[in-house]
């Protein structure tokens, strides 16, 4: 797994959690070492290990804690880069929905050697929608559901979000959008501040 996406997780548990409780993680996978570093390739033994020991130290539901991961890689002001490649998707949230199909490339072109299981999004009625993750990555739909759920806060729509288990290989996300312009979204310039 790409050491890019582990120093997420790592990151993730030393804001919410603290530094002392990763290390207990790290301790618990016994992997030898306790920093991942952004740009190297781990094995997904190595990977695997750590969301084991994640569940098992901090003694909460996998699904959950990468389901909050999700929503810190959007909301916490360390990830900003990543909620502006996933802002440039569009306008609004159902532009940035339709995006998705395209997330996988706009990450390779951030990342080249980084690769996102592909994202499938249907229509199905006006307002309702299921993103289709396709496996490759442990997990991954239910980052996907924190980043949904936080990119709809940045918007400021109200969506209605569910797990709708698996078809074909691939986990389903149902969205249905409420209501549009529900509170007030955080504010996005095309452009980078560079001061």
């Amino acid at each position: 797994m790409h050491g890019l996406i582990n120093r997420a997780i790592q990151a993730f548990v030393c804001s919410t959690y603290g530094e002392s409780r990763w290390r207990d993680v790290t301790d618990s996978a016994e992997l030898g070492f306790s920093e991942f570093e952004a740009m190297l390739i781990y094995t997904d033994e190595q990977s695997q290990k750590i969301l084991t020991a994640m569940e098992q130290v901090l003694e909460r539901p996998l699904r959950e804690m990468l389901e909050d991961m999700g929503t810190f890689l959007v909301a916490n002001p360390q990830t900003e880069a990543l909620r502006r490649l996933l802002r440039f998707g569009g306008v609004n949230y159902v532009e940035f929905l339709h995006s998705l199909d395209d997330l996988p490339d706009r990450v390779r072109l951030a990342v080249s050697d980084l690769s996102l299981p592909a994202l499938e999004l249907v229509e199905t009625a006006p307002g309702q929608f299921k993103l289709i993750c396709q496996n490759g990555l442990p997990g991954y739909a239910s980052v996907m559901m924190g980043v949904l759920r936080a990119m709809a806060d940045d918007y400021g729509d109200l969506v209605i979000l569910e797990h709708s288990g698996s078809e074909e290989d691939a986990e389903v996300i149902s969205v249905m959008l409420v209501e549009t312009d529900f509170a007030e979204g955080r504010t996005f310039d095309l452009g980078a501040n560079m001061l």
